[in-house]
């Protein structure tokens, strides 16, 4: 799940929890996977006794949940524990994640971390912390299980935005690029009940809008029930309006699901963000992928031509060992000639351990910066035409994270829109409300409440 994205401090509604002096701070790095694992981090450390602090505020534990999925994120990590122990010297730090999964002996390195936790553990890591800064770092990092699993969740603070639900983790594909198996291990699913159990407890927490999570989500399998199952359950869960999916691989997904984006009394968005990696099958063979350009591009169709106002995204890599300029023509002309509508674009970068790292025919940095830049554009300019597309129409937007000057959303097929806020206006934090749609400025579309 090739996404780096620095989210930094997450905010947190005034909890009920019991004054305390003991403060806690959760930053974290990389994929929406990570994301869910970090709220539920957050509310175990509230139901601790901790309070959730956020920006320059003193802490007394900072916990960093980071990612391994490039090099680039492995540096980034690096720079964030630094930043943060600088920042806050006499705080307990702890990293967790995938980068202390694989990285745990660079972590160690750094002067000022306590506790490195791998992913095995890391929803148990207030376990290992026992409020004393350590002259070593303790190394938690068992091998991860194979087994299906349940996670225990607690939380009763109001969280009034989308949320992230995670029902899988690990993967078995074991593409040549990928270092995410060893970090998160095999493909393993959660159990069924408990992914709804968590949802019935968001949805009374407030959330509106729930983003189905995992390494290889299309994998899931619990109790006799898949993905499909799982999305037709929180369709039935009251308060519980919209349900989107985020990255799933092409060969995984049930046509079945067309059927319930096109439905308007069904949760389920009409969104999908499928990987293609390379528009060459020349390259997508040595990447072990598991379709070939002809395959995907079959369903990318028939999913277009399926769902009403459909949004499609995708994932590409340049520069993968061997991808020869022509190759790399073959994977523009893929993505401008079919119905993509984004593409997030990312550079190989050789991991230690996989397939693709022993190869000798490496691309040069600058050639891959160069590639990436040109393909960046060219997402760019598909996105912003069918943003274009829809200036004029009106459309539902969930507002989810309002700013000062500005309502801000997103509508049921992911166009990101922003409102001039009036100080006459209701409070529209996580309410539905019609928008105007009227001119497309950067990666959003500005719009006025109809």
């Amino acid at each position: 799940m090739p996404i780096f994205d620095l989210l930094g401090m997450v905010s947190l509604q005034q909890s009920s929890a019991p004054k305390t002096t003991k403060r806690a701070r959760v930053v974290t790095l990389g994929c929406r996977l990570n994301q869910s694992e970090s709220l539920l981090i957050q509310d175990k450390l509230i139901k601790a006794g901790y309070e959730i602090v956020k920006g320059d505020e003193p802490s007394d534990l900072n916990i960093i949940n980071t990612c391994t999925v490039t090099d680039r994120a492995d540096s980034k990590c690096r720079s964030s524990i630094r930043q943060l122990i600088r920042k806050d010297p006499n705080a307990i730090t702890v990293v967790a994640g995938c980068y202390s999964q694989m990285g745990y002996k660079e972590v160690a390195q750094i002067p000022g971390v306590d506790v490195i936790v791998g992913n095995q553990q890391k929803m148990n890591l207030l376990d290992f912390v026992d409020g004393q800064k350590n002259e070593r770092p303790l190394i938690v990092r068992d091998k991860i299980d194979k087994e299906d699993f349940s996670i225990h969740f607690v939380g009763e603070h109001l969280y009034n935005k989308r949320a992230n639900l995670k029902i899988q983790d690990g993967c078995d594909f074991f593409c040549s690029f990928c270092i995410i198996p060893h970090a998160r291990g095999r493909a393993r699913s959660r159990d069924f009940d408990n992914c709804m159990d968590e949802a019935r407890a968001l949805a009374d927490r407030g959330v509106r809008e729930l983003v189905i999570t995992g390494v290889n989500i299309g994998t899931f399998a619990s109790q006799g029930r898949g993905v499909l199952e799982v999305v037709d359950a929180l369709n039935e869960i009251p308060g519980i309006e919209r349900v989107r999916i985020s990255s799933i691989e092409p060969t995984t997904i049930p046509t079945e699901l067309f059927s319930r984006m096109n439905d308007s009394s069904h949760a389920l968005m009409p969104f999908l963000h499928i990987p293609l990696q390379a528009g060459c099958d020349k390259t997508l063979e040595a990447m072990y992928r598991k379709y070939t350009i002809g395959e995907y591009l079959d369903f990318l169709h028939l999913a277009y031509e399926s769902v009403n106002d459909v949004y499609l995204g995708t994932d590409i890599m340049v520069g993968f060992p061997g991808e020869t300029r022509d190759d790399f023509e073959e994977t523009c002309q893929v993505l401008l000639n079919n119905p993509f509508h984004f593409a997030h674009v990312f550079t190989y970068s050789a991991r230690k351990g996989t397939p693709a790292k022993r190869r000798e025919d490496h691309i040069d940095q600058l050639e891959k910066n160069r590639r990436s830049l040109h393909l960046r554009r060219l997402s760019e300019k598909k996105r912003y035409d069918f943003y274009e597309s829809w200036l004029g129409k009106t459309v539902e937007v969930l507002i989810e994270d309002p700013k000062p000057a500005l309502w801000t959303g997103l509508t049921p097929n992911y166009i990101r829109v922003c409102i001039p806020r009036k100080p006459s206006d209701p409070d529209y934090t996580n309410q539905k409300v019609r928008v105007l749609l009227k001119s497309v400025a950067a990666d959003f579309v500005e719009g006025e409440i109809a």
